[in-house]
């Protein structure tokens, strides 16, 4: 194996000439996935805020549930490709895990006041529990960075909950009683 050639000047000391072939060699046997790390589905939980930080995400929390983070970080590229645009603002609220129905001031009849729109969103769903009033809040800021600049907009929230029908019983004593009508 031959050794690569020195990045050193040629006056460096030996302690230096030392550490860089000690670099070298640590730094060779250090296996790093860097496929699964750049991944938002397969990047290990404690690294994603990381890359949401490497991929520009504005807003983060470790509070939102673990599909909501990753979803976010796949769809930061996107985001800020489009930013600004009206299709960034539906990707924003779909990567909250949320569903979104957009109406421009142009599809209203009448038409509106110029550069609005309206946004009813449907949060929840996903998940058995109600989006809290900070998740909301992050939704909203989060449009707030995404939507052009001039726009103006109404924001409604509609929730969406999962309902599960289920067979229970329950016994109770009865005692029946035959009446007789004569007329």
């Amino acid at each position: 194996m031959t050794a690569a050639p020195s990045l050193l000047p040629p006056n460096a000391t030996p302690l230096e000439r030392a550490l860089e072939m000690l670099a070298a060699l640590r730094l060779g046997k250090i296996d790093t996935p860097f496929r699964e790390l750049w991944n938002a589905q397969t990047c290990p939980e404690e690294l994603l805020p990381y890359l949401a930080w490497g991929l520009s995400v504005d807003q983060w929390s470790a509070d939102w549930p673990l599909y909501i983070r990753r979803a976010r970080v796949a769809s930061a590229i996107e985001i800020q490709r489009r930013k600004g645009t009206p299709k960034s603002v539906v990707d924003v609220i779909n990567s909250f895990g949320g569903s979104v129905k957009m109406r421009e001031w142009f599809e209203t009849t009448p038409p509106g006041v110029p550069h609005t729109f309206n946004l009813s969103v449907s949060l929840g769903g996903q998940s058995s529990d109600a989006p809290s009033a900070d998740f909301i809040n992050a939704v909203i800021a989060e449009v707030n960075r995404t939507k052009p600049v001039r726009s103006q907009y109404d924001f409604s929230v509609a929730l969406a909950t999962r309902a599960q029908v289920g067979l229970h019983a329950a016994a109770r004593a009865v005692t029946y009683a035959r009446l007789f009508c004569q007329a």
